[in-house]
């Protein structure tokens, strides 16, 4: 993971019990935990920007799991989260996944089954991290196009051929390979078809 800190393993269940023996499995493992007895005290707790998971109990005094997903979606913080489910909850993991959950484990669940889920969460937020320092990356390169390099860039971005773009902008084909042979060396992009992966990679293609 890019982020300087390391990534935690958040645990938020009313159960005091249940909360120790997830810290116990988890940090015998080396990954670094803290637990929280509600969804409010984990949310005022939480910052934005923090790396790592989110264990969840669905069924919780105050405020339930599926309230507290909904609150960190609203504030755009996007840890993955692993739903807690008791026996007949699985419609409420049903929901907790269309919400975004990355899984939901019915108690009792094996230790090595969470610790999967776990190591499978962190690596998703590690790769979210990658995607968005990659983002920010490309974008300052993008900066450095010249004007007419950003015209040929976003007619390629929506599909253009270079004889289409010569035709939209009224220039000769061999301008429009000067400037895509530009464009591609300035975004350190080998050709037009791997720009476009990229730009799926970034979410950035029309």
């Amino acid at each position: 993971m890019n982020d300087s800190r390391q990534a935690t393993v958040f645990i938020v269940d009313d159960d005091d019990a249940v909360r120790d023996s997830i810290a116990e499995l988890v940090e015998s493992v080396g990954l670094p935990t803290q637990g929280y007895g509600s969804a409010l005290a984990f949310l005022e707790a939480i910052a934005p920007d923090s790396p790592g998971c989110l264990v969840l109990d669905v069924r919780m005094a105050e405020m339930s799991g599926l309230v507290l997903q909904k609150r960190l979606l609203e504030r755009q913080i996007n840890l993955p989260v692993i739903m807690l489910t008791g026996h007949g909850d699985v419609p409420m993991a049903v929901e907790a996944m269309k919400n975004g959950a990355l899984d939901f484990l019915q108690k009792p669940y094996r230790d090595q089954e969470l610790l999967d889920s776990i190591n499978t969460a962190l690596l998703k937020n590690s790769d979210e991290g990658d995607n968005a320092n990659s983002h920010d990356s490309f974008q300052a390169k993008l900066s450095a196009l010249t004007e007419r390099e950003m015209e040929v860039f976003e007619l390629l971005r929506s599909g253009k051929s270079s004889k289409q773009i010569a035709a939209t902008l009224a220039i000769s084909p061999r301008t429009v390979e000067t400037h895509r042979y530009h464009l591609l060396h300035k975004l350190d992009v080998p050709s037009v078809k791997d720009l476009l992966l990229l730009l799926a990679t970034l979410h950035l293609v029309d």
